[in-house]
C-alpha cells in the first residue's frame, strides 16, 4: 500500500506533494491511458495489474499513477531510485518482496529513473518479475527501446504519458486555489505565461505558484513581473539523448517540406538547448546534397559560406549565416535524385561482380596491351559535331544502366533536357 507522508504536518508539506493526487480519477492530462476503455482504465476494471514502463517527461504524473495503482489493486508499495540505489538495495527490496510474497502478498516496486540502471542490474528483475512476486513499474524519461534491454521489455506494456497540455495545467492552477482558498496574483495573460513557462511539468507549475503565493503580492502580477519573479524553466533537451534526434529530424524535415518558418522553429529550440551550432551547420551540408541536389547547384556553396562566416565569427553573430543558410535551402527547388542515383549504383556496383570496362574506353600504354586491343575504337567525343560520341562506358557484359532521373525541377529541368538529347544521339 501507498506510505504516508513525510511530512508529520501536512500543512507544511510542499505544495506539489499537498495536492498529489489521492485517486485515479484526480490524475490530470493522460486521459489517453485513463478513461473508460483505456490501457491502465481496463487492467484496474478487472484487477490485474501486468509490469509497466511509464515513459514520459518530467512532471507528468509517473510516480503518482505508480503509488496509486499499487492502492487500488491493493498491493505492498516500495519505491527505489536507480539514480541512488545500488546491488544491495535491489537485494533488500526482493528479499522483502519474497517475504511479503510467502506471506500472500504481492509487491507493487517503482523504479523511478529505471533507464539508469545498467544491463545486469535490469536483468536481475527478470525472475521476480517472471515467478509474479513483484510487478514492476518503471519510470523513465528516455525511450526505453533505447535505453532498457529487450529481456525486460518484452516482459513489461510500454505506456506513453504525455506532457500535460494547457487545460491540466490550469486545473492544477484551480486546485492550488482551492487549496489556498484564494486566486494566484495574476493578470490572465500572467497566468498563461506561467503555464507556458511550464512548458508541460505539472511539479514546476505547482512550484512556481508555490513562490508566487508566499511573497504575499497585493496586486496581481503582469507577464514581465511574473518573469521577475520566476527564472525560466529550463528547455527539455539533451544533447546526448533522443531529444538531440528528435529536433534535428524534425528540422530536416521541415527543410524538406520546404516550411521556412517551422526550421527556424526547429533550429532556435535546439540552439536554446545548448546545441553547438556547428552540428547544425553540418547537418545542412547533408541535406544541399541530399534533398536539393542538382535542383539548385548553390544550395551547397551556400551552405558552405555559412559554416565559414559561422567559424570566423562565433556566437551570436555567426549563427545569423546559418539562419540565411537555413532558409535558403528551405525556399529552394528539392530533388533527392543524386541520392537516390548513387544508392542505385551502389547496389549495381555490389551486384555486378568485377566486370572489366569495355576495351576500347582504357588507354593502351604498352604494345601488348595495343595487341589486345585495348583503345581500339575509341572516338574523342570532342572531335564529334555534337561533342558527344554516344560510346558505351558500362561493361558489356552488364549493358547500359540509368541511375540518375532529374526531376521537373529548378535547374535540373535544364540537366533533364540534356540527358533526353543526348538519349536520342545514343539512339
Amino acid at each position: 500500500m501507498a506510505k504516508p507522508s513525510l511530512f508529520a504536518n501536512p500543512s507544511q508539506a510542499p505544495l506539489a506533494e499537498r495536492l498529489r493526487p489521492q485517486s485515479i480519477g484526480e490524475v490530470v492530462g493522460q486521459v489517453h491511458l485513463l478513461d473508460d476503455g483505456k490501457p491502465l482504465a481496463r487492467m484496474l476494471q478487472s484487477g490485474q495489474l501486468s509490469s509497466l514502463v511509464l515513459w514520459g517527461p518530467p512532471g507528468c504524473g509517473k510516480t503518482t499513477i505508480a503509488q496509486l495503482l499499487a492502492q487500488a489493486v491493493d498491493m505492498e508499495y516500495q519505491a527505489i531510485s536507480a539514480i541512488f540505489s545500488g546491488v544491495a538495495d535491489l537485494k533488500k527490496v526482493f528479499a522483502q518482496a519474497q517475504t511479503d510474497f510467502d506471506c500472500g502478498r504481492k509487491t507493487l516496486l517503482f523504479v523511478d529513473e529505471i533507464h539508469r540502471f545498467n544491463r545486469t542490474q535490469q536483468d536481475s528483475f527478470l525472475p521476480y518479475v517472471e515467478k509474479g512476486i513483484v510487478t514492476l513499474v518503471g519510470a523513465t524519461t528516455e525511450n526505453p527501446s533505447f535505453e532498457l534491454n529487450g529481456a525486460l521489455l518484452s516482459r513489461c506494456q510500454v505506456l506513453t504519458l504525455k506532457r500535460l497540455g494547457i487545460r491540466a495545467l490550469e486545473a492544477l492552477l484551480q486546485r492550488v486555489e482551492i487549496e489556498l482558498k484564494t486566486e494566484l496574483p495574476l493578470t490572465l495573460e500572467a497566468r498563461d505565461v506561467m503555464k507556458s513557462m511550464a512548458d508541460g511539468d505539472g511539479r514546476s507549475l505547482l512550484n512556481m505558484a508555490e513562490v508566487i503565493v508566499s511573497q504575499n503580492f497585493k496586486e496581481p502580477l503582469t507577464p514581465s513581473q511574473l518573469q521577475d519573479v520566476i527564472s525560466k524553466r529550463a528547455t527539455q533537451y539533451d544533447k546526448g539523448r533522443e531529444e538531440h534526434y528528435n529536433l534535428i529530424s524534425a528540422l530536416h524535415k521541415s527543410l524538406r517540406g520546404s516550411d521556412s518558418d517551422a526550421a527556424l522553429y526547429w533550429f532556435a529550440r535546439m540552439l536554446e538547448g545548448g546545441e553547438d551550432p556547428l552540428y547544425i551547420a553540418r547537418r545542412l551540408i547533408r541535406f544541399a546534397s541530399e534533398d536539393m541536389g542538382l535542383a539548385d547547384p548553390q544550395a551547397l556553396p551556400q551552405t558552405i559560406a555559412a559554416v565559414e562566416a559561422y567559424e570566423r565569427l562565433g556566437s551570436p553573430e555567426g549563427e545569423l549565416a546559418i539562419v540565411q543558410a537555413l532558409i535558403y535551402l528551405a525556399t529552394a527547388p528539392k530533388s533527392n535524385a543524386i541520392y537516390m542515383a548513387y544508392k542505385s549504383a551502389v547496389r549495381a556496383a555490389k551486384s555486378s561482380g568485377s566486370l572489366m570496362p569495355p576495351k576500347e574506353i582504357l588507354n593502351a600504354p604498352t604494345q601488348l596491351m595495343k595487341g589486345e586491343n585495348y583503345g581500339k575504337g575509341y572516338v574523342y567525343d570532342h572531335d564529334t559535331p555534337e561533342g558527344f560520341s554516344g560510346q558505351n562506358y558500362f561493361p558489356e557484359d552488364m549493358g547500359r544502366q540509368a541511375f540518375y532521373s532529374p526531376v521537373e525541377r529548378g535547374f535540373e529541368r535544364d540537366i533533364r533536357k540534356r540527358l533526353e538529347y543526348w538519349d536520342k544521339l545514343r539512339g
